[in-house]
């Protein structure tokens, strides 16, 4: 070979060598997403749920990922329902760490917040649980996997009038989800012959319900509707209906599955015995899926611990971020991003077949009559009905005839 040649074979090498070495950076590709969650606090509880559902599914599903993309999760701490702090943090998130998805809304004031920086900067944001129903409304870049109080508060609202009850109080937490569920109880049971006959709101920081209780007891209904965020709340306030004598009495206690939940029943005695509740999960289901998710949830966290209805909205918030970051192969396009939501579903949730509504960008789901009974010595939400694919009743029942 001559000289020159010789030369040129080498050049043409070293050239398509450092070519090739390059194009190895080019193809793998980083996701960033942005959590904001409440890690700390009187409610960490809730958020260490979602956090829980989020780790397990990257464990248990990261491999599914394309060959050379990753997902990689930025934290932070809100401390609790401060929409100040949830802008702040989202900024952050979005000008500091360039994050292509934004994820966590545990808190409808926080979301709502989030959602508006969301639209201004065109970052995708999958609320998991904030359930106040005008949160998809802030911005078109927003989807949710969670629920919003009008799923479960309408309907419930409608079988408390179906099933004989005329006269019903309504005590909520005082913000927005609380709001949403008193008005949505309200209109489902007086649509149907019921009347409410009195209702009062408890600031969120409240610690001692029994004034707010003597209330109650005082009206006489035949059914209380009562919803709090979950949590020790929900331990705090049930205890609180046993030690005035709500629980024994002849009044039906009822509300979203917030009031029962499930991490909470074994800190509440037997008050909670026969409460009634309509809720999208319950860990005690025997749908193959949701059996095969707590059983992987026990064999990580341990025998004792349980998913409640916000780790499993924190599993599918997951499986829609990782199902959209797959289509795309990693490059993440909010715009396409949004349209890919759009016809997202998951047919193997632990809650049963999920999808979102293309119109509203709120999930899609069924619905649960839930009754607290005794399995096997311990408390469990009990599922007695099925309500299939509800969406959100506020988008349709009111929002559409105004």
């Amino acid at each position: 070979m001559p000289a020159g040649g010789g030369l040129r074979a080498l050049a043409t090498a070293a050239v398509l060598g450092t070519a090739a070495l390059m194009t190895v950076p080019a193809q793998a590709e980083t996701v960033m997403v942005g959590v904001i969650l409440t890690y700390s606090g009187r409610d960490a509880a809730l958020g260490d749920q979602i956090d829980k559902a989020i780790r397990l599914f990257q464990k248990l599903h990261g491999h599914e990922l394309p060959d050379g993309v990753k997902v990689e999760l930025i934290r932070r701490d809100d401390t609790g329902p401060n929409p100040d702090v949830a802008k702040r943090l989202a900024q952050e998130l979005i000008l500091r760490e360039k994050v292509d998805i934004l994820t966590g809304g545990q808190w409808t004031p926080n979301a709502m917040a989030v959602a508006a920086l969301s639209k201004e900067a065109k970052i995708p944001f999958v609320t998991m649980t904030a359930g106040g129903s005008k949160v998809t409304l802030q911005s078109p870049y927003v989807v949710r996997t969670g629920w919003t109080l009008w799923q479960s508060s309408y309907p419930l609202g409608q079988w408390a009038a179906k099933n004989g009850f005329k006269r019903a109080y309504t005590a909520v937490s005082d913000f927005a989800p609380g709001h949403d569920g008193e008005e949505a109880f309200t209109k489902g049971f007086s649509e149907n012959g019921g009347e409410v006959i009195g209702s009062v709101r408890i600031p969120l920081k409240t610690t001692d319900y029994l004034p707010f209780l003597q209330k109650v007891k005082d009206a006489k209904p035949e059914v209380l509707y009562h919803f709090n965020p979950g949590g020790p709340q929900a331990t705090a306030f049930m205890k609180a209906l046993a030690d005035i004598g709500l629980t024994n009495s002849d009044i039906k206690i009822i509300g979203p599955g917030d009031i029962t939940s499930d991490d909470e029943l074994p800190n509440m005695g037997k008050a909670p015995l026969g409460v009634i509740t309509m809720l999208q999960y319950s860990p005690a289901a025997t749908r193959q899926a949701n059996k095969d998710f707590v059983a992987a949830w026990k064999k990580e966290y341990g025998a004792d611990s349980v998913p409640t209805f916000f780790a499993v909205a924190g599993w599918d918030g997951m499986r829609a971020i990782y199902d959209a970051v797959a289509a795309q192969k990693g490059k993440i396009d909010a715009d396409r991003t949004m349209e890919f939501f759009k016809t997202w579903a998951n047919p193997g949730s632990p809650r049963g077949p999920v999808r979102l509504d293309p119109v509203h960008r709120d999930i899609v789901q069924h619905m649960y009559l839930r009754r607290v009974e005794e399995v096997e010595g311990k408390l469990a939400n009990v599922e007695v009905e099925t309500l299939p694919q509800i969406g959100d009743p506020w988008k349709t029942v009111v929002l559409g005839k105004q």
